[in-house]
């Protein structure tokens, strides 16, 4: 699905000139190179604070954390994302509620999140699935007009652009009034282990989850706040800051593959290609509203879990983002979900499937994965 040896090979000299230097100062935990990275990722984003912790699923529970969520407070995400979004809310003894999502672009459906406030709702947490914003126009007025604060999950795309209604144009991740992501090998920015960050432009929040990080500590042995030990480490802030110059080079690639994925599959019966939204069109050069974390096709004619077996077969990986709603998860399952509610989730669990998506997939290659889902889907 991932192709890491052939980014590791562009950065090779760089990354282990690094790792020596590490190694030999033994700066391992917040060392230069995660201070050196935090600033990086700060200019890139055009955000005021980037705050490095040791995973995306960390990143999200701190994010909460620092808005001081209560139990029993009511957080809606989407119901169809991976776990990792509702165990937070669960960890923190908060409320999840789920909602359907859009049948287009797979992300939550602002209609649904509307519907579903009320008076215990804190928080909405939009997931950016896929590498595409949520529709943050509508989310932001929702929130706005309920008192609700924002907690973009932007685990999948980072780099990726928002252009609001107005023509303004924002990162992912720095729309909101927090944010999460992963540094997740196969993410688009990805270390070569966990890795994950917050992101805000609210100054005392940015304090608050700077003491959470590190043991609620802000000076060694004094701890101020309730914390956890969540702290990216030196090795993987080096492979991140030598692979961030290169991320809109990588998201280019990913689209420049999607743009001769959806091509190949133009027209063919049985086989949906993602839709891109937000003023874009057409997957074209210019567009940069998404970064393709995942190539995902809808196989609307019931082959799809045959499809999967077939490209196995043939020495094709792929996968099923998700295969399960979280609302029929054993651990989520809660009587006050009606599964008449979810009829876009339950759709998209039997027909989503994701094609290999990297930075060096070719034309070979492309041809081939297209060649046999066209040949199965419609034999």
């Amino acid at each position: 699905m991932v192709d890491l040896n052939g980014q590791f090979e562009a950065i090779k000299e760089q990354v282990n000139s690094k790792f020596a230097t590490i190694l030999e100062t033994s700066a391992f935990i917040n060392g230069p190179e995660v201070h050196g990275f935090q600033k990086d990722l700060e200019t890139y984003l055009d955000v005021k604070h980037v705050i490095p912790c040791a995973n995306g699923t960390d990143a999200l529970q701190i994010a909460m954390m620092g808005l001081d969520l209560k139990p029993g407070d009511e957080v809606i995400t989407a119901d169809f994302t991976f776990a990792a979004t509702v165990e937070v809310i669960a960890l923190l003894q908060l409320t999840p509620v789920l909602v359907d999502v859009d049948a287009e672009t797979f992300n939550i459906d602002p209609v649904a999140i509307e519907k579903a406030i009320t008076s215990k709702t804190k928080a909405i947490v939009p997931v950016h699935l896929f590498g595409q914003c949520a529709n943050m126009d509508q989310i932001l007025a929702i929130a706005e007009k309920h008192n609700l604060y924002v907690i973009e999950d932007n685990a999948q795309a980072i780099g990726a652009n928002y252009r609001f209604k107005n023509g303004k144009k924002q990162k992912a991740g720095t729309i909101g009034h927090v944010a999460a992501t992963s540094f997740f090998p196969s993410k688009n920015l990805g270390a070569y282990g966990d890795g994950g960050a917050i992101f805000t432009n609210d100054d005392a929040l940015a304090h608050t989850l700077r003491g959470i990080v590190n043991h609620g500590m802000y000076e060694r042995y004094h701890h101020d706040v309730v914390g956890v030990n969540s702290r990216l480490d030196s090795l993987q802030a080096a492979v991140l800051r030598a692979k961030l110059p290169l991320l809109n080079n990588y998201n280019a690639k990913r689209r420049e593959a999607a743009r001769k994925y959806s091509k190949a599959f133009k027209g063919i019966a049985n086989i949906e290609v993602p839709v891109t939204v937000n003023g874009c069109g057409e997957i074209c050069d210019t567009c940069d509203c998404h970064v393709f974390h995942q190539y995902t096709l809808k196989i609307t004619n019931g082959k799809r879990d045959s499809l999967v077996q077939h490209l196995n077969e043939k020495g094709i990986p792929c996968g099923v983002y998700y295969p399960i709603p979280l609302h029929k998860q054993k651990a989520y399952i809660d009587p006050r979900y009606n599964d008449a509610d979810f009829p876009i989730t339950n759709q998209l669990i039997k027909e989503v499937i994701s094609l290999p998506m990297h930075t060096d997939l070719d034309d070979e290659q492309i041809a081939y994965i297209t060649d046999t889902v066209i040949g199965f889907v419609n034999r």
